[in-house]
């Protein structure tokens, strides 16, 4: 058995926004298990991923770094080279140094192999090079190719007489099959994008042939990484174990299961995140029923804020407004912005062993899982390691009620703002001022923007001309930490 020393298991949603959750107050969703989780636990209403796009908050989650230091961490293609590489220190190795057996089940979307990469062989540059033990991942996005899921080193079910091509080049294989070209054989439209190889009648990114025993059924992919992930910690329970349980929900194309169809008035969206919610409670009962669950941490969050419209054409805009739903509740923006509801997500905390329910005010951003899980079991972090993850472990277990003052996250493109304290700080960016077909503000201003947060969460009023002395402070503080080689001490 694990012992004294806790499992830690970290569910990530991609694109799921803070207003999302019935224990975030949404009216619309149904989220028993997720609210179950926050009533056993520590509910975090300042709870932070590093960006507002996926690739770079989960290069932050594993690194802790911020990503804007790699220019290479911004969403990568499908057939991406690996971006983090096996010189990294990652915080799967560092926890393989305190004992632990690692896994990752689901979404990667942080590149494979170098460049060059045989989808037919044995795979060189994938999670296990990483400091994971074990993965079953998807390479990318559902919305991307190669459609097939990874185990460890090889494509799962792969015929080797139907091998596996992907490119993307903006040119179809010969005789393939696309939305742009063949949109009669779509059961579901895309918005813009998303016009590549068709699988199960929906048009992906890029261009794929071959495979065909291998590819994924949308529709049945929920069941299929619960399933992994259940059977790792079955597998994984006699010494203690890290998972990162990472979701593809509520990210597009949204093909709830037939169980999850018409759960909600929101459509898709709204019913894959209930079919999410399935899925934490079956994996919470799975605990439980291996008596583990008292010393396991679970965190759930996500990479990034919500977005209705992300390329598919599935009546997620109507619907919400329908409902009078935001996703992102009180804050503004979303995916790709640098305003609040682009990194301000859900954040819940649950060790029943150790840690009392309740509700926490405390900043703390998924950056900082690495340092602190390094304080909790007791490894010494070398100097050049998690060089922005700051330990907020008390606040993590709910024995402080603050933990970070300052914090840098980014928008789309790499353009990071600052917060210290209650206030935050965006600096002019030219750009457009709307993510491209997506509705959502991206909040690129030609002029100094300072919010406070205290007094209006929905950053509605710019007060920089207000306040020069504090936009000059936090200014300046925006250059130091950007100009800096790392932010923790």
């Amino acid at each position: 058995m694990s012992g004294s020393r806790p499992n830690i298991v970290i569910m990530y949603a991609d694109d799921l926004g803070f207003g999302d959750l019935a224990c975030y107050d949404c009216k619309d969703i149904p989220t028993p298990n997720l609210d179950r989780l926050a009533a056993s636990g520590i509910r975090f209403t300042n709870g932070y991923a590093t960006a507002a796009t996926c690739t770079p908050s989960r290069y932050s989650l594993l690194t802790g770094s911020y990503p804007w230091r790699n220019p290479l961490a911004a969403i990568l293609p499908g057939d991406a080279p690996q971006l983090v590489t096996p010189e990294m220190k990652t915080m799967p190795k560092m926890l393989k140094k305190a004992g632990y057996h690692t896994g990752i089940v689901g979404k990667w979307h942080l590149g494979l192999g170098d460049g060059n990469l045989d989808w037919n062989g044995s795979i060189n540059g994938t999670p296990n090079d990483v400091g994971f033990d074990y993965s079953y991942i998807m390479a990318a996005t559902n919305d991307r190719v190669p459609t097939v899921y990874v185990k460890n080193r090889e494509v799962e079910n792969l015929d080797p007489n139907d091998p596996i091509e992907v490119t993307y080049e903006d040119k179809p294989f010969p005789g393939e099959k696309t939305g742009r070209d063949n949109p009669e054989l779509l059961r579901m439209k895309h918005s813009h994008g998303h016009d590549g190889t068709i699988v199960n009648g929906v048009g992906r990114i890029g261009h794929m042939r071959g495979g065909a025993s291998a590819l994924w059924n949308d529709e049945t992919m929920y069941a299929v990484f619960l399933k992994e992930a259940c059977e790792f910690v079955e597998r994984s329970q006699e010494e203690p174990f890290f998972l990162y349980y990472a979701f593809h929900q509520p990210h597009v194309p949204r093909l709830p299961a037939p169980p999850f169809q018409g759960a909600t008035k929101l459509g898709p969206r709204g019913d894959v995140i209930v079919e999410m919610d399935y899925c934490v409670g079956k994996f919470l009962d799975k605990l439980e029923e291996l008596g583990i669950r008292e010393n396991t941490i679970v965190i759930f969050s996500s990479d990034n804020g919500p977005v209705l419209d992300d390329g598919y054409i599935d009546e997620a805009p109507e619907t919400n407004a329908a409902c009078r739903h935001n996703p992102a509740g009180p804050l503004r923006g979303g995916k790709y912005s640098l305003y609040d509801g682009g990194t301000r997500v859900p954040t819940l905390l649950s060790w029943p062993e150790k840690v009392d329910p309740q509700v926490s005010d405390a900043v703390i951003c998924h950056v900082d899982f690495h340092h602190s899980f390094a304080k909790m079991t007791g490894v010494a972090l070398d100097e050049d390691e998690a060089i922005d993850s700051f330990d907020v472990l008390d606040a993590l277990t709910g024995q402080v009620s603050t933990a970070r003052q300052t914090l840098v996250t980014e928008g789309y493109g790499q353009k990071t703002l600052v917060r210290k304290d209650n206030w935050v700080y965006i600096p002019p960016y030219e750009g457009s001022e709307t993510a491209w077909g997506t509705g959502n503000e991206t909040g690129c201003r030609l002029y100094d923007q300072l919010y406070d947060m205290n007094a209006d969460i929905a950053q509605a009023s710019n007060v920089a001309e207000s306040n020069p002395e504090k936009l000059a402070e936090l200014k300046a503080l925006h250059q130091e930490i950007y100009n800096s080689e790392a932010s923790r001490s």
